[in-house]
């Protein structure tokens, strides 16, 4: 049976209240983004409990963020097909923005629902507020979530209990709170306070996939793209790119240039196998190093990323910032995977105390090939036993593989390779 979102809030009447009691509401309404809520009171009382806010993601997981009347704060996430021990620890790695990821312990407080309490003078709520994007690991799943709202949801659910506690809950409507003007934003266009953004080039690599000149890259090398995106093979000019369609979930983005293209990439029909060979293309530290592209040789070291993600492949093929989108190819000269990241070295350092070597990840073919087939855009597949030589390989890149690149504004942390 599938769960409504508006029974999940209301069970968080259990997080607020040391009660078997049923929550009855929302009163009021809190409606930021895809979060939807309200204030709740305990059913057979009356009384004021907290309010909660909550949003459905496509994964099937329910995701929650409430506030009770003394101004405690908690997460919540429940799971239709999760089967839960009330009381029972529940062990989660949240991570936000890839910092340091926080281990804490869930508390079942049903058999779909979980509660996760997060004290007002916590480094886990200081993460929550500021953090763009966060992903919780349990039982085997990686879930991914975006917060870039929460800058408006937390204030508008701290509005909700002090009004509610100030007014009552007969008096209860719409809570929204608006998000003050940073002072960048509120100075007049054309001020002498106002200053002209800074804007970067940004660049990455893309590959051919179909001969109407449709083309995979990462998701991250178009975000925040300001004017025209432009891709260019090897040797030749550039041309303007039209974005397709984007899933930030998956780290993937389809972009089409004009014209029909004859030479594309063949995405490998079979799984890849751990220990395999793997040559990954690109164009790193463009304008830096060579205009040309690069050629690395490695293999698959594990077959799932970071937490088990099993999204993602990890190889010992040295990849830099600019190898993002670039295709990573079998010794048969096929599409394993699209070449994502590689492990921040300072982070790793800091968490654990050593230097990562090759440590770099490439997005499966499974969620490429699912990619491309919600997009409508065909694609040539192959199973190919004979192996080429390194340099053979290379050539038959050539053709296919792309320098993409555009103007972006300069990011204010550290941009993704």
């Amino acid at each position: 049976m599938r769960f409504a979102i508006g029974a999940v809030v209301a069970a968080l009447c259990l997080i607020a209240a040391s009660s078997t009691s049923s929550a009855r509401g929302p009163y009021g309404t809190i409606n930021v983004g895809n979060w939807k809520g309200g204030a709740y009171t305990n059913d057979q009382s009356g009384a004021f409990t907290h309010c909660a806010a909550g949003a459905t993601y496509g994964s099937g997981i329910h995701f929650l963020v409430t506030i009770d009347d003394k101004g405690g704060w908690g997460l919540g996430f429940a799971h239709e097909n999760w089967t839960l021990t009330t009381g029972q620890a529940f062990p989660i790695v949240l991570t936000f923005d890839g910092q340091t990821p926080f281990n804490v312990h869930g508390i079942p407080i049903a058999d779909k629902l979980v509660r996760v309490p997060m004290p007002i003078n916590s480094a886990l709520i200081a993460q929550f507020r500021k953090a763009k994007a966060m992903t919780a690991f349990t039982q085997g799943q990686l879930f991914q979530f975006k917060l870039d709202q929460t800058a408006q949801l937390l204030p508008t659910l701290a509005n909700c209990v002090a009004k509610v506690k100030q007014f009552g809950i007969a008096a209860a409507g719409d809570f929204s709170v608006a998000v003050a003007a940073t002072k960048s934003a509120a100075a007049a266009p054309g001020s002498a306070s106002a200053k002209p953004e800074k804007m970067t080039s940004q660049t990455g690599t893309g590959f051919l996939v179909s001969t109407g000149g449709h083309l995979v890259t990462n998701q991250h090398v178009v975000d925040g793209c300001v004017g025209d995106i432009q891709g260019s093979l090897t040797g030749e000019a550039p041309v303007k790119l039209r974005l397709v369609s984007s899933d930030e979930t998956n780290e993937l983005a389809l972009l089409q240039a004009p014209g029909t293209f004859k030479d594309i990439a063949v995405i490998k029909d079979k799984a890849i196998h751990s220990g395999d060979s793997v040559v990954a293309i690109g164009y790193p530290f463009h304008g830096l190093l060579t205009s040309d592209f690069t050629v690395t040789t490695g293999i698959v070291s594990s077959l799932s990323g970071i937490l088990n993600d099993t999204r993602f492949l990890q190889i010992s093929a040295a990849v830099q910032p600019g190898n993002s989108g670039g295709p990573l190819l079998a010794s048969s000269g096929e599409v394993v995977g699209v070449v994502a990241a590689k492990l921040n070295a300072l982070k790793f350092v800091k968490a654990t105390g050593n230097i990562p070597e090759n440590i770099n990840f490439a997005i499966k073919t499974g969620a490429l090939r699912d990619f491309l087939d919600n997009s409508v855009v065909s694609y040539q597949t192959s199973d190919s036993k004979a192996e080429l030589k390194t340099a053979d390989i290379a050539r038959n890149a050539r053709a296919f593989t792309l320098l993409i690149s555009c103007k972006a504004k300069a990011p204010t942390e550290s941009a993704k390779n």
